[in-house]
């Protein structure tokens, strides 16, 4: 486990914005930056990244959090792995305590695969250059194809032996475990005799990495030819790899895709790799799947701009077509380049250099809408069935883009295109749509709750797409927090007769709950906002603790994700406030101005709690008077009746207290 020293120091030196900027494109806004989240669909800029604060939060799918968390969602580390993450980004040693078996089996059953995949990656390009084998077959192949050794090393390519198990047995003798052999895909166990084979022999071996450069798969070719055998297999699904959610060549593209703010895509790997060598880097391949929702928000992440390149086998681009209607649907500008006939984006980069090469893409690419409709013209040639189904086709895809300007054009276009009246394209168009947003929210909530990772168990969040139930109780509790963890140190009552908590010293944010929650018999129910708050008093006995300096970087990720989520900004003026100091007010002059207000807020979001835990009670009571009432038992009746009747004396009481609130929105 690592230290709380040594956990500052990384989030001291984590700064948001550095951290942010490397996978999202972000703009200045005032005095925070704004990107596109990563972590949904975004198609207008939701995500806020605050370099005051030093956190980020989506105000769409409200995911957020300091630096550690970002990396923790956007990598798929846990907590500890994304501190070691940014630990090693910033060049920080890390003194780590003794951990628990239990902590050690969660942590080492993910670290375990990437290791293995890094030691399968080094294996593979040892073989390739060390090996007579791997010299004469795989070496040789890649040579054959033109690649340059700075080339092979960039992408670092391998090559795995033909014996059966001459990986495995390498990577056992290395001390890797079978288990995680079989997890990641690498080693294959026969059911005929449990001899352990490998995946991947006598094949060529291309890695593919993760954004941050992560190995988490592998791609094989083979060079021989074999009955039944493909020409390329991949690794398959397993904790650390999900092949709807990587790009090929990502890692190599990010930074080429953000300052050309285009993103070429092609099918396979050595398409990225000759690409590369002609001097194109904003290019990656679907490694020859259809596209899905996961791929496109990862180009999406750097760029609107998409340029598809096709080789001139028709059959591969109608099947391509169909996966690019979902690049459409997320807002994205698609462009086609069709290559010359018998060329593929491998083939004709090598025939190119940088300067050639982006040039014939310029001169030669078409808006993806018009190339689909004409490409479907030619094959329905005159038609009448096939031409009725182009229109279906090709409304289809106009249909699913967001944004009206941009469709109204293509219905214009095509109406020209395929001779068709403008008005029953849009009556079409108008059909598809309303199909389509019918269907929508069960179609949007389940991926976006997925990409969110909600987990009911956890408090948070506000959500448009997804909400998360939490008891009527919690909220109030949250609230409290809030204060505690924004201004906890601060002085909530002067000293003074009006100060009853401690007499003549001032009294804290802190102080002030714990006196007030206690003499009223109250505390906490939530167990994480209840550790959250005996935490933050024990520590109130050091007068230089910050709370929430102290909460962002705690060593428990739900504390400190939660204390990211109360640091942004999430709150708005009640009707009633708008009405009483009117809608030109100034911030200062209204409850909003929170450190002025403390004195009030405070006590406010204290006495809530209470009036909850009250009106709970009386729910429960007439709940159990409702029983007693069916079961004849009148006397106790009358006295839950009676219990009741005392309670809302007190909740008229709280009531006169609160008179009117700020409304926290959560």
């Amino acid at each position: 486990m690592i230290d709380q020293l040594t956990i500052d120091r990384i989030m001291d030196a984590a700064q948001i914005v550095d951290v942010v900027s490397q996978y999202v494109t972000l703009k200045r806004r005032g005095i925070n930056y704004v990107g596109l989240c990563p972590f949904h669909t975004d198609k207008t800029p939701s995500f806020y990244v605050s370099p005051a604060k030093n956190i980020c939060k989506c105000f769409a799918c409200g995911e957020g959090g300091t630096a550690v968390h970002f990396i923790m969602k956007h990598e798929q580390l846990s907590y500890y792995e994304a501190l070691k993450y940014l630990a090693k980004k910033y060049n920080i040693e890390i003194q780590e305590r003794e951990l628990t078996d239990e902590q050690k089996h969660a942590y080492n059953e993910r670290e375990s695969l990437f290791i293995l995949n890094d030691f399968a990656r080094t294996h593979f390009m040892n073989m390739l250059h060390e090996h007579i084998e791997g010299k004469s077959v795989g070496l040789s192949y890649f040579k054959e194809r033109g690649f340059r050794e700075d080339i092979i090393q960039k992408f670092q390519l391998g090559y795995s032996l033909e014996q059966k198990d001459a990986f495995s047995q390498e990577a056992i003798r290395n001390g890797y475990k079978e288990d995680y052999l079989i997890k990641t895909g690498l080693t294959i166990k026969s059911e005929h005799n449990n001899a352990l084979i490998d995946r991947f022999r006598g094949r060529v071996m291309f890695p593919v990495h993760t954004l941050s450069g992560k190995v988490i798969a592998f791609g094989g070719r083979i060079l021989k030819k074999a009955e039944n055998t493909g020409k390329y297999i991949n690794s398959p699904e397993s904790e650390i790899y999900h092949k709807g959610n990587e790009l090929y060549g990502i890692y190599f593209a990010k930074q080429a895709i953000t300052k050309n703010d285009c993103c070429y895509l092609v099918e396979g790997y050595t398409d990225v790799i000759s690409m590369h060598q002609a001097g194109i880097e904003n290019v990656v391949a679907s490694s020859g799947t259809a596209l899905t929702h996961g791929q496109i928000r990862l180009i999406h992440r750097f760029t609107e701009n998409v340029t598809v390149i096709y080789d001139g086998d028709a059959a591969g681009i109608k099947a391509a077509l169909r996966g690019i209607d979902l690049l459409l649907e997320d807002g994205m500008n698609i462009k086609v380049v069709l290559l010359p006939d018998g060329e593929d984006p491998d083939s004709f980069a090598r025939k190119q250099n940088a300067e050639s090469l982006t040039k014939y893409i310029k001169e030669h690419e078409v808006d993806f809408i018009r190339f689909k409709t004409k490409l479907l013209l030619d094959e329905a040639g005159n038609d009448p069935i096939k031409r009725a189904n182009l229109i279906t086709d090709i409304v289809s895809s106009i249909s699913v883009i967001p944004d009206n300007i941009i469709r109204s054009v293509y219905i214009k276009d095509c109406s020209i295109l395929l001779d068709i009246d403008e008005r029953i394209l849009i009556q079409e168009v108008n059909k598809k749509r309303l199909a389509h947003l019918e269907k929508a929210p069960l179609q949007r909530i389940a991926p976006e709750m997925s990409a969110v990772n909600v987990d009911l168990s956890q408090p948070i969040i506000r959500s448009e797409k997804a909400i998360v139930k939490r008891t009527n109780i919690d909220k109030f509790e949250l609230a409290i927090l809030y204060f505690i963890i924004r201004y906890g140190m601060e002085i909530v009552l002067e000293g003074g007769e009006n100060n009853t908590v401690t007499g003549d010293m001032p009294t804290t944010v802190i102080d002030w709950v714990k006196f007030d929650l206690q003499r009223d018999g109250f505390w906490f129910t939530n167990p994480l906002y209840k550790t959250i708050l005996e935490e933050a008093i024990e520590q109130s006995l050091n007068e230089t603790f910050n709370p929430s300096r102290y909460f962002l970087a705690h060593t428990d990720a739900q504390v400190s994700k939660l204390a990211a989520e109360i640091m942004s900004d999430r709150y708005e003026l009640s009707k009633v406030h708008i009405k009483q100091f009117g809608e030109n007010i100034k911030k200062e002059d209204t409850p909003l101005a929170e450190e002025k207000h403390l004195w009030k807020n405070v006590p406010r979001a204290v006495t809530e709690l209470k009036d909850a835990h009250i009106s709970k009670q009386i729910k429960d009571i007439k709940t159990e008077m409702e029983q007693k009432q069916k079961a004849g038992d009148w006397d106790g009746a009358i006295e839950l009746m009676q219990k009741i009747k005392e309670f809302e004396e007190i909740k008229k009481i709280l009531a006169k207290e609160l008179g009117e609130r700020i409304i926290l929105r959560w």
